[in-house]
């Protein structure tokens, strides 16, 4: 399975990192609460650990076999705790095409995973709407505000389902 998931990766134009994988269930999420909101790439906030941390106890029963990151530190970070403990592959999906570009590459990278397969995606307010919609579930836009929506999604023989949970602590919103 990990040389099965390596190459599928690649395929689609992920790049992994050190990390075992699987994805028909695909969990979403927009990174964690932000230390500075005047900083490019700022780390997590004492709040945004707090929410990484959650995250990761949700997953300790059923942990992802891949994570998949933009390449901005505060995704990594809000998917750090989870990836210790599961020992899952990283995949990075690059910006550089920009995020219609990210979007499709996350799209064919999940829809290549073999069906028994659980993936994390931990992305942006800008970002995780549009994942989903891509994957076939309908979301509406995040705020900025907004950081403990999590989205589940479905994804067996033609079929999508899922639900909006939230994680954490409640959103200021």
């Amino acid at each position: 399975m990990r040389s099965l998931i390596i190459g599928i990766a690649a395929a689609c134009g992920l790049t992994l990192a050190a990390g075992a994988a699987s994805a028909q269930t695909v969990y979403i999420v927009r990174h964690a609460e932000k230390a500075s909101d005047t900083e490019r790439d700022p780390a997590l906030s004492d709040a945004g650990m707090a929410r990484s941390t959650a995250l990761a106890a949700l997953f300790a029963e059923d942990a992802p076999d891949l994570v998949v990151v933009s390449p901005m530190q505060r995704t990594r970070l809000t998917a750090a705790p989870t990836i210790e403990a599961s020992g899952a592959f990283v995949a990075i999906s690059p910006l550089d095409a920009g995020v219609e570009g990210h979007v499709e590459t996350i799209r064919r990278g999940v829809m290549a995973l073999p069906e028994d397969a659980v993936v994390l995606i931990s992305g942006h307010s800008n970002t995780v709407p549009l994942i989903a919609r891509a994957l076939g579930y309908e979301t509406p836009d995040m705020p900025e505000c907004e950081y403990d929506r999590l989205i589940r999604i479905e994804l067996r023989n033609g079929e999508v389902s899922g639900e909006t949970l939230r994680y954490g602590a409640p959103s200021n919103c």
